[in-house]
């Protein structure tokens, strides 16, 4: 119960924070294809983001009732209420703890027609390194995966494992989204293979889509 009551607390006055903040943003969204695939709704997607940029994209992605799988680590249960307060629902689970779990709920989200997000790298590391579960559940569902990116021209980093980053005041951020690419390798051991695939396309990303 005291642990509900912090996090509850400690979500509201971040929540009230990173609103007086973020609106002070300014936005831009890069295409890499030809249409908005994150606002579209025929074809359910996986979106895949660093776990440092998860506040950028969070706050651009907002009330579009995007399913995002939140660790059942540490603070947790803080992200989770911050993020269902910014129209998310939310899966517990990571690729430490209720791995299995998480992965069979993302799958049936994205069969159901929803969006889901996963950050490959979360909850702990090592950073910008590219963990197997979103290209599995690609797999399993026949969703495409969707990489997402945040760029800031001016930010704080944390002294977190991943240099979390707070965009300051006013800054510009530019968000690139790419291209559904699909996991069609037949098993979810070949699709686990594509990990280091994955992980350099993201890296490339902003490059790859114009930036």
């Amino acid at each position: 119960m005291k642990k509900e009551r912090r996090a509850r607390w400690v979500s509201a006055i971040a929540g009230v924070g990173v609103r007086l903040l973020a609106r002070t943003w300014r936005v831009r969204e890069v295409h890499q294809g030809k249409r908005d695939i994150v606002r579209q709704h025929e074809q359910p997607v996986i979106f895949c983001l660093w776990h440092c940029e998860l506040l950028c994209l969070m706050w651009n992605f907002r009330k579009l009732g995007i399913v995002v799988l939140i660790s059942e680590h540490g603070d947790g249960e803080i992200a989770s209420r911050a993020a269902e307060s910014m129209g998310y629902r939310t899966i517990r689970g990571s690729s430490r703890r209720g791995a299995e779990r998480a992965l069979l709920a993302l799958a049936r989200e994205v069969e159901g027609g929803a969006h889901v997000a996963v950050t490959p790298d979360g909850p702990r590391g090592p950073a910008e390194s590219f963990a197997p579960g979103a290209l599995i559940a690609a797999e399993r569902s026949g969703a495409p995966i969707v990489l997402l990116r945040a760029v800031a021209d001016r930010a704080w980093r944390l002294n977190s494992w991943d240099r979390f980053i707070i965009p300051k005041p006013f800054a510009r951020l530019t968000i690139y989204i790419g291209e559904p690419v699909f996991v069609r390798t037949g098993s979810l051991r070949d699709a686990a293979s594509e990990s280091p695939t994955f992980q350099a396309l993201m890296r490339e990303l902003p490059v790859a889509a114009g930036g």
